[in-house]
């Protein structure tokens, strides 16, 4: 990490609470920001397209492009993996709804199935025509862009599912985390998804996972997958500790076993409030990045060096809670954090 940071470039929406930042996986210039009215309670959403503009000596500035107005908050936003210019986001009327940038005002596609609101949406680098949302509902849904409805429903919890993402390293597994403090890994291969012809997964949602880990007593807000180290995740949530978890161990088990375990390799306290977002860096393995409602963003390695902390950096110029964290993908140490106080910030951990 480099001491001689310049200072953090900031992008101020008046009226709108952040929920969620992603950068672009096409453009390191293109910045995404969900956002709500109202802190999110009551009243419309807005989808906020930024652009991070390079100045002299290191320094930086973000300006808006352009925005899309919604009738209900946007909880979260991921880019399409097959059209740079393309994304979709998840809404709390239950909607999901697909742009494209060099349009303005409106979606280009709509799908609502969900009946409670979505908070999350995931697009899979690898499989890279579906993407999945995750909803208070208690389900996952599997989509592509140009089928109708979804494809896959997972009755993953019966409770919120605050967020659901794809492995990076294997198109069938996926990762959920929810209210009930479990976090489950599903494999869409396993035998407990087998349909004959009477059945299909819209009707009868799939639930069974193969690993259940009990990783926390109470509610369980975000989780990642490590780039570098497959089965091997961070979750985090209300009981402030970022936890690291190695789950190899599904890896030898039976594919229609559905385990409870996980083993916690690394515990990371410091966080004084609940703790709404974590992702590990797409360029180092020890790296990870969080964001808390005690309004910081901080950046932490999972493996120091002998002696030092595990604790690299905090990120503390919000002045409401910190809701979102994203790693740019093609430039190494610079992040972006947004917040309820409408601010977005890209700096340089």
């Amino acid at each position: 990490m480099n001491p001689a940071r310049p200072p953090p470039a900031v992008l101020q929406t008046p009226g709108f609470a952040h929920y969620s930042v992603a950068w672009s996986p096409f453009h390191n210039s293109r910045i995404a920001l969900a956002s709500a009215a109202n802190f999110g309670l009551v009243g419309n959403g807005r989808l906020h397209m930024v652009s991070l503009i390079s100045g002299v000596g290191g320094s930086s500035a973000v300006k808006l492009d352009k925005q899309y107005e919604t009738q209900d908050g946007i909880y979260d936003v991921a880019w399409s993996e097959i059209h740079e210019n393309q994304l979709v986001t998840g809404s709390g009327d239950g909607t999901l709804k697909m742009w494209d940038v060099l349009l303005n005002d409106f979606p280009i596609r709509s799908w609502h199935e969900h009946s409670r609101e979505v908070f999350s949406v995931d697009w899979s680098n690898i499989k890279k025509d579906t993407f999945a949302s995750s909803s208070w509902d208690g389900n996952v849904k599997l989509w592509t862009p140009e089928m109708p409805r979804s494809v896959t429903t997972l009755h993953a919890h019966l409770s919120c599912v605050y967020q659901a993402l794809f492995s990076p390293h294997q198109p069938d597994i996926l990762a959920t985390c929810s209210t009930d403090g479990t976090m489950k890994i599903f494999d869409l291969r396993s035998p407990a998804y087998a349909t004959g012809p009477a059945t299909n997964s819209f009707t009868h949602p799939l639930s069974a996972a193969v690993l259940t880990v009990p990783a926390s007593g109470t509610e369980l807000l975000t989780l990642d997958w490590n780039k570098y180290r497959p089965f091997v995740l961070a979750t985090a949530g209300v009981d402030k500790m970022v936890k690291v978890w190695d789950c190899r161990m599904i890896q030898s088990a039976n594919p229609s076993a559905q385990a409870i375990g996980g083993v916690c390799e690394v515990q990371l306290p410091g966080h004084e409030y609940a703790v709404r977002k974590v992702q590990w860096s797409p360029h180092r393995s020890d790296i990870l990045a969080t964001a808390s409602y005690d309004m910081t963003c901080r950046i932490w390695s999972s493996n120091p060096s002998s002696g030092g902390s595990n604790l690299l950096q905090v990120h503390d110029p919000h002045t409401e809670f910190a809701a979102g964290c994203s790693w740019s993908l093609h430039d190494e140490g610079l992040i972006a954090s947004c917040g309820w106080d409408g601010k977005l910030f890209v700096f340089r951990a």
